[in-house]
């Protein structure tokens, strides 16, 4: 199967592609750098997703990084300074606004799948935990490196990961630093799929498509659900803002408005009290 990607915005350390059916792929272009990211990447991919969020053609996104060699190898320790911020190059503020774009992943009310060949390790491991699905080339390598490099991630991180493969497994993910293959990561729940490198993005492609083919008010509900209950009250909030947006499109949402706007008291007696 073919994909046609069409540049549709213009970045310096991302790709912004769409599909033309609903798709829109965001790729880390610093394949010297096996994609870690710095961050003016971090800044970019915030600008593609919430870009791809206001689309209304878009139902699915990808993410993935340019090359085989590396989805994303977290963040680059080059531009890391002494007080633990990666720094922005233009003003020298000291931030970790990755932390941001985990949460906008997450609360993004589009399936976000991630595309993984070669390494997802430290950061990069996080970002791809954050995404709704995973699917990986058969070269695909996962681990953590923040105790080995003086970092760690005791947010999503650690949250995500225990509640994927479970507390022990991410337990020897951390405290070990270890590397582990493809089907290592298949076999503990940590990835959907593993296909062959020349398939990887065809199959994910595939099954961005299948998911184009359902409700899109459902799969935003349930990502939303999903999330409710690990992220305590921001959650249900979010949860809750998408259910307020569904009422807001009824009737009986409408008459309130209305009444409000002809300066009348509203009617609801004609909606049902549902058991």
């Amino acid at each position: 199967m073919t994909i046609s990607w069409v540049p549709a915005a213009t970045y310096t350390d991302i790709l912004y592609e769409l599909s033309g059916d609903g798709i829109a792929k965001i790729s880390i272009n610093r394949p010297e750098r096996r994609n870690a990211f710095r961050p003016e990447t971090i800044i970019e991919l915030q600008d593609a997703f919430a870009r791809a969020h206001r689309d209304p053609e878009i139902g699915v996104i990808i993410l993935t990084g340019v090359g085989n060699q590396a989805f994303c190898a977290g963040g680059d320790q080059k531009v890391r300074g002494d007080d633990g911020g990666y720094h922005d190059v233009a003003t020298g503020t000291p931030h970790l606004n990755v932390l941001d774009l985990q949460m906008q992943i997450r609360r993004l009310p589009k399936p976000v799948v991630a595309m993984v060949a070669g390494y997802a390790i430290g950061g990069g491991h996080v970002l791809h935990l954050c995404c709704d699905l995973t699917i990986a080339a058969e070269n695909a390598r996962f681990g953590q490196t923040g105790p080995r490099v003086g970092s760690f991630d005791a947010g999503l991180g650690a949250g995500l990961m225990a509640r994927t493969i479970g507390m022990k497994r991410a337990k020897e993910i951390w405290f070990l630093c270890r590397q582990y293959d493809a089907q290592t990561a298949l076999q503990w729940g940590l990835v959907n799929a593993v296909v062959p490198l020349d398939r990887l993005e065809a199959e994910t492609v595939a099954w961005c498509r299948e998911m184009l083919k359902l409700s899109p008010t459902a799969l935003r509900m349930i990502k939303a659900g999903f999330n409710a209950d690990t992220d305590g009250l921001a959650g249900i909030q979010e949860l809750a803002g998408q259910a307020t947006g569904l009422f807001y499109m009824t009737a009986e949402g409408q008459e309130g408005r209305n009444a409000f706007l002809e300066k009348r008291p509203p009617d609801f007696s004609k909606y049902r009290r549902r058991p």
